[in-house]
């Protein structure tokens, strides 16, 4: 249905335009060569659309969901620079093609004929993914339909400002500008809300944040309209956003609202948002059917506003074009579009599993190691807490990495809940230490944004529950940066998570969460954590050298309950402070306690490795039997080489895990054990699946120093039958 409506929109212009003698004379703020380009752009756009239903209806396309009826956006690829970094709404077919005129030698006639059909020769993604943008084109490539990429639009815009004031090389000309647009539907999303918000809070403590929202409202999210009225009531009422209105269906006044805004955020490095009407003239997708639920008086209404038609008409009326300039246009766009498609089907596709991951995440080499310990600072001789070398290691990375930032709630002048942050702000000033607003996807965004042009963010999760907020960010916009842009783009960090449970009965679930499940399964990230101060100080090394070096998304989840502990077996023993190390932890690499013991070995990681020593103490004291521990460090990867051959040493594997029976490291430990056939016996214990309620209720709960005790010893026992 909708391959015969696109053909019919086409007939429906080719008609019109051929008849049409102009009456009202028009002014419009375009030169012959502009009215050309524009019009070229949009016709090109309409008939990729046209090409992409007719690839689809032949098996050989997957992605239709169309620019048709906001080709008028091709105004903002006319008026934006490739220096002004951008990240648009999937329906920005124009926009790409307008703003690729800028770059020489570039074809994005091709480049989105190739995308689709999911080819391997496209430039951007290679053929992971239908996305519009390139580094060549200075947009960044995004999948986003719920608003997503929003937060990290906010951390652009900062990053331009932020870099200068830091020292470094400004990533942009001074007077360049992030640009962000989406739908009128997205624009209800709590992401949405969070970027818009984060803007204007920004604006209102006297800070600059250069960003142009662009919100493309054709009225309708799939099926379900946006009530009449709502987004430029809701866009109006943003506070320090000034509001700028265009109609798709007028080029000209679409032209003029654009510059406006774009002016104005150019010149008060303000944001600024653009409401900018458009018509959805086919369905949602190629999929999806709007005759069910759109009149047929509703679909001509919207035809009458095709913004191609429309631009045409007043091109002519203004004498910039004449009708038989048009319809040239439009035949040549046809041909020129119909040769790439078919060029495109016989075009290459990817064909393993090998092709597809490549671009997931950059690989980790020897030179990991040696930027780990590269310059190392001077850090304190005392045995230091796990809060202690975790202050110590951030300073450090603060004064070896001018491009780090350490951020989020609370971290500036308090140093943080738990006073990790400490002194870090008087040592490396308010520019590159500093607090945020209390909203976790913003916190992520920014972090994204500063990342993708060349800061080094540290930022701060308060609480693992409250990651829970805001981990798509993590999963649908960290994690898949480099795999779909094939590479070219990245967006390296190390985030900071509090996170885990013992802190005695305090703060109930929402400061006890033991839920790492949703990290571990997100493909390309590093997952590190640290179980003492020399384990902060080794891992935090590894993971900004991963971050900066092979550029990956590396999360620290740190145990809060160890933060001040410094004893291990009885008080004042000193046995769980230690001096910072001269070096880094390897990444993907366990380490090992008592190694000399040979009844089993016992792997675990964060708390459990501090319950698993001293239940290692008591075993043999107790019982006689002699337990190695295995802290894992790493929770992705997981050193499984490390506990495999522990396992084969000791002939028996008890893993002690901190977090739920139900999707914890115990499983992918288990079926590593089985994969590998290692001939050794198994056992694990670990918390409940359940949330963590307050007081000593949360021991019944949570995994114990009994557990382990007992555990091992039936593990023993077993074995000894």
């Amino acid at each position: 249905m909708s391959l015969e409506r696109i053909r019919r929109l086409i007939s429906r212009f080719r008609g019109q335009i051929t008849a049409y003698t102009s009456t009202t004379p028009a002014e419009l703020p375009l030169d012959a060569g502009d009215a050309r380009e524009l019009m070229e752009s949009m016709l090109l756009a309409r008939h990729l659309d046209r090409a992409a239903h007719e690839l689809r209806a032949a098996g050989d396309g997957h992605y239709t969901i169309c620019s048709t009826g906001h080709e008028a956006n091709a105004v903002l690829g006319r008026l934006t620079r490739p220096s002004d970094p951008a990240i648009v709404h999937y329906r920005s077919a124009a926009l790409q093609l307008e703003r690729a005129r800028q770059v020489p030698g570039v074809d994005s006639v091709r480049d989105i004929a190739l995308s689709l059909v999911a080819s391997s020769e496209e430039p951007t993604s290679g053929g992971r993914h239908k996305v519009f943008g390139g580094r060549h084109l200075g947009m960044i490539p995004s999948t986003s339909t719920i608003a997503s990429h929003l937060p990290r639009a906010v951390g652009l815009a900062f990053a331009l400002e932020r870099r200068p004031r830091l020292g470094l090389e400004p990533a942009a000309p001074k007077d360049a500008v992030a640009l962000c647009s989406f739908g009128d539907a997205s624009l209800n999303h709590s992401t949405a809300q969070g970027a818009l918000n984060s803007a204007g809070w920004v604006v209102h403590q006297r800070l600059t944040l250069p960003l142009l929202f662009v919100c493309e409202d054709n009225g309708l999210g799939i099926s379900v309209r946006s009530p009449r009225g709502w987004v430029e009531e809701r866009l109006r009422a943003l506070p320090h956003l000034d509001y700028f209105h265009a109609q798709g269906w007028d080029l000209g006044g679409s032209f003029r609202a654009a510059e406006a805004a774009l002016d104005h955020c150019r010149r008060t490095r303000r944001p600024a948002v653009l409401h900018f009407e458009c018509v959805r003239l086919l369905g949602h997708a190629g999929s999806d059917v709007d005759a069910v639920y759109r009149t047929p008086r509703e679909l001509e209404e919207a035809e009458s506003r095709d913004p191609v038609l429309r631009a045409a008409m007043q091109l002519i009326d203004a004498g910039l074009l004449d009708a038989a300039e048009v319809i040239a246009l439009e035949r040549k766009a046809a041909d020129r579009v119909s040769a790439e498609a078919e060029r495109a089907r016989g075009s290459a596709r990817l064909e393993t599993r090998a092709q597809v991951e490549l671009a997931l995440a950059h690989p980790v080499d020897d030179g990991v190691q040696a930027e780990a310990t590269r310059a190392l600072g001077s850090l304190p001789s005392e045995a230091l807490t796990l809060a202690q070398g975790l202050n110590s290691v951030l300073a450090e990375a603060l004064d070896r990495y001018p491009e780090a930032i350490v951020f989020g709630e609370d971290v500036a002048k308090k140093g943080g809940v738990y006073g990790i942050t400490k002194g870090l702000m008087s040592r490396a000033g308010p520019a590159r230490v500093f607090n945020t607003l209390l909203d976790e996807q913003t916190i992520l965004g920014l972090a994204l944004g500063t990342a993708t042009l060349g800061l080094l963010p540290i930022p701060e999760i308060q609480y693992l529950a409250y990651l829970h907020n805001a981990e798509d960010q993590l999963r649908g916009e960290a994690a898949t940066m480099q795999f779909f842009s094939n590479g070219a783009y990245d967006n390296p960090m190390l985030l900071r998570i509090a996170g885990f449970a013992y802190q005695k009965g305090f703060g109930g679930h929402f400061h006890n969460d033991n839920s790492v499940a949703v990290l571990r399964d997100i493909p390309g990230i590093v997952i590190g954590v640290p179980a003492r101060g020399d384990d902060a100080v080794e891992l935090y090394r590894t993971g900004l050298a991963l971050a900066r070096h092979a550029r990956r998304v590396v999360v620290m989840v740190e145990p809060i309950a160890l933060y001040h502990s410094r004893d291990l077996h009885e008080r004042g023993d000193q046995a769980w402070s230690a001096p910072a190390p001269a070096g880094a932890a390897a990444v993907g690499r366990a380490r090992v306690y008592r190694e000399s013991s040979r009844d089993l070995v016992i792997a675990s990681y964060g708390n459990g490795v501090w319950m698993s020593l001293r239940a290692a103490a008591r075993l043999e004291r107790e019982h006689g039997i002699q337990a190695r521990v295995l802290d894992l460090r790493w929770l992705a990867p997981l050193p499984v080489e490390d506990v495999l051959s522990h396992a084969e040493q000791t002939g028996r594997l008890l893993v002690v895990d901190e977090c739920r029976q139900t999707g914890s490291v115990s499983e992918a430990l288990a079926a590593a054990l089985l994969d590998a056939g290692t001939p050794a016996r198994f056992a694990r214990v670990t918390s409940a699946d359940c949330y963590i309620p307050l007081g000593e209720a949360a021991n019944l709960v949570l995994v114990g120093e009994e557990d382990i005790i007992d555990g091992a010893r039936d593990l023993v026992g077993r074995a000894l039958r």
